[in-house]
């Protein structure tokens, strides 16, 4: 790569001095990896030293992610793949279009002569590129964030979210009460940042969660965080997800406006008696998140669910004053199992039975292979 600087910066030590630009190939390597390389080259040198980036999940099948008046210098395209390389007067933007599932997600990044061209080149690509899906009652947006080796990526999916009524007897009368109070719950009601759901697996904890997304969908936004054990090593990871720095929002404003809810399903090791020794930073972290410096002028909201029991969890975390809430979900007595089955002609296990276990006999599995039911205490919690 030739040296096209001007001669002034050639008497003083720049950075590209100190990091010189070099690309080795080989038969490894792909188009798009060139690509990936060719849109780094003016950002190195400094000719165009600043950078934007944004992710659209999920993106319009028909979205170019340019802006006006865009070159198109290469495209590279796989089935799993495709990235594009364009310029204009002042900047390079790249774009990078890939499935995750269903939907097709997007990243663009932009570097630029100055800041206030790179944000504004930025927001004219990914202006309306952004797929809008029709709103049905029974179905809810919820994202769903993961780390790749492009970073903290977050992906939105629709997921089905039955309304609380339709699912209030999958539970104990006193878990039902508790959650009667919290599907109703308002922004204004908010004291603590952490809702803490405990019991043993299969007793309807995500399912609870889904319903929770359906009832506070016009002012909290559900995200599930699909490795939370990486979430808390990473303080980068960290801080994408709580700040909300990624295009996760149109913009900081609405961000700031919309309270968000991250879920952390079974995370055992990270709020368990002695989990600092075993996770170090993990526990602090969480905890910074929920009432300390971290989650300060953000609205963010916590949820954890774990199969531990209460007398196992970690003091800090289940202390008065943490919690919004905590739940502990519990399996259906044999009385409360025998009025879900209702009229079906089934078995009523023994003792009762969990959600999973009541659903897999209806499913057609015999009750003589559910497993024996252990002593249940009574379930609840705390406002």
């Amino acid at each position: 790569m030739s040296d096209d600087r001007p001669a002034a910066r050639k008497d003083r030590m720049e950075p590209d001095d100190l990091l010189p630009l070099a690309v080795h190939l080989d038969d490894g390597d792909a188009p798009g990896d060139v690509v990936d390389a060719l849109a780094l080259t003016r950002f190195t040198l400094g000719r165009q030293p600043w950078s934007r980036s944004a992710n659209v999940s999920p993106v319009r099948a028909d979205a170019t992610l340019l802006p006006a008046g865009a070159r198109v210098l290469r495209r590279a395209q796989t089935p799993s793949r495709t990235v594009l390389l364009a310029e204009g007067d002042g900047w390079t933007l790249k774009a990078s279009w890939w499935r995750n599932g269903g939907s097709q997600n997007a990243d663009v990044t932009v570097t630029a002569e100055s800041d206030a061209l790179a944000e504004k080149v930025l927001a004219e690509a990914v202006d309306g590129a952004e797929e809008q899906q029709e709103t049905a009652e029974d179905v809810v947006s919820m994202g769903f964030w993961h780390f790749t080796g492009r970073g903290p990526v977050r992906a939105v999916r629709r997921i089905e979210a039955p309304g609380w009524r339709q699912v209030r007897g999958n539970y104990t009368r006193h878990v039902a009460e508790s959650f009667d109070a919290l599907m109703e719950l308002t922004p204004q009601q908010i004291g603590g940042r952490l809702l803490l759901m405990h019991g043993p697996p299969g007793t309807g904890k995500t399912s609870a969660v889904r319903t929770l997304a359906r009832a506070w969908r016009d002012w909290c936004q559900v995200d599930c965080v699909l490795d939370p054990e990486l979430l808390f090593q990473d303080p980068g990871y960290l801080i994408e997800v709580a700040l909300g720095t990624q295009r996760a929002y149109q913009d900081d404003s609405e961000a700031q406006e919309q309270w968000r809810l991250l879920l952390l399903e079974d995370c055992d090791e990270l709020i368990r008696a002695g989990a600092k020794n075993v996770s170090g930073q993990a526990l602090s972290r969480l905890l910074n998140l929920t009432d300390g410096l971290l989650g300060q002028g953000r609205k963010v909201l916590v949820a954890v669910t774990t199969n531990e029991d209460l007398e196992r969890l970690h003091p800090a975390v289940v202390r008065p004053g943490r919690c919004l809430a905590r739940i502990e979900v519990g399996a259906l007595s044999e009385a409360e199992a025998a009025t879900w089955i209702g009229d079906d002609p089934l078995p009523v296990p023994p003792g009762g039975a969990t959600l999973a276990e009541l659903f897999a006999l209806r499913s057609g599995l015999r009750a003589d292979v559910l497993l024996p039911q252990p002593s249940r205490s009574p379930a609840g919690m705390y406002l």
